[in-house]
């Protein structure tokens, strides 16, 4: 069977990579813009071609049965549309939730036999504090009582690559809103992360502006979209569930495990 991920040399398209081969896939074709740069295992087949850029993905598609499916909205429609012309029989796409609902609607409508993945708040996402947190083992953030969780980069990817590597009827058509293990307030989440890298770290609650401020040289002009985003969880705490567990038979990463396994970030 042959397997295309797209995006392969991004955050969570990488990550399946290794997790396909490991599962045993060995007909990866791995898209991307420079694959001399890529460093991908060996036998995987690099392919020069990017979801933005719709003409190059034919040659791309040729013979592929599967396929990942990174999110890209502005050219999603044409690509679907590409996707049944070169008959794909089953794509795991990554659309997550709230903004991405028109997204997913597409997916949906488009024919093609899909099991999409709708995760939150990415543990990696809160490398945003690693800075706070070497500088002073404090966290300064105006939400302390928002409720989420997060879930790991790498469980999502084990997810995508175990739907595509065994898929099972009984998956097709769903949309799984893959968590953490854990529904924890962002308090506890920093002193979670202090748990996994052997240190206390403390919250210090703050005002939005201070809030901001404090992200504003990691994330920049995204440090109000990403607290606007937050601040819509005062109200809609995340529920946790166990659907990387029944996906995949492993639990997925808790917090603290993932910060043990990113020490290196915060130190």
């Amino acid at each position: 069977m042959t397997i295309l991920v797209t995006g392969a040399t991004g955050n969570i398209g990488r990550l399946m990579v290794n997790h396909l081969i490991n599962l045993g896939a060995n007909d990866i074709r791995a898209l991307t813009r420079d694959p001399a740069r890529a460093q991908l295992p060996d036998g995987v087949t690099a392919i020069t071609g990017y979801l933005g850029d719709p003409e190059s993905l034919p040659a791309a598609l040729d013979g592929v049965e599967s396929l990942y499916l990174a999110p890209l909205p502005r050219t999603l429609d044409v690509t679907l549309d590409l996707f049944k012309r070169a008959g794909v029989e089953y794509v795991v796409a990554l659309s997550g939730a709230g903004d991405w609902q028109e997204h997913a609607d597409a997916i949906s409508a488009s024919g093609l036999v899909n099991t999409q993945l709708g995760p939150g708040e990415f543990t990696d996402n809160f490398t945003i504090w690693s800075e706070q947190i070497k500088a002073t083992h404090t966290v300064r953030d105006p939400y302390p009582s928002v409720i989420e969780a997060p879930i790991s980069m790498d469980d999502i990817a084990r997810v995508a690559a175990r739907l595509l590597v065994r898929p099972d009827e009984s998956h097709y058509g769903k949309t799984y809103p893959i968590t953490g293990p854990d529904a924890l307030t962002r308090a506890q989440i920093a002193e979670q992360i202090g748990v996994g890298i052997g240190v206390d770290v403390v919250f210090a609650q703050c005002s939005r502006a201070d809030g901001e401020a404090a992200l504003q040289p990691i994330m920049g002009e995204y440090a109000r979209w990403y607290l606007d985003q937050i601040e819509t969880g005062l109200g809609e705490p995340q529920l946790a569930n166990q659907l990387v567990a029944e996906l995949t038979g492993t639990p997925a990463e808790s917090v603290t495990q993932w910060a043990a396994r990113n020490a290196e970030l915060f130190s």
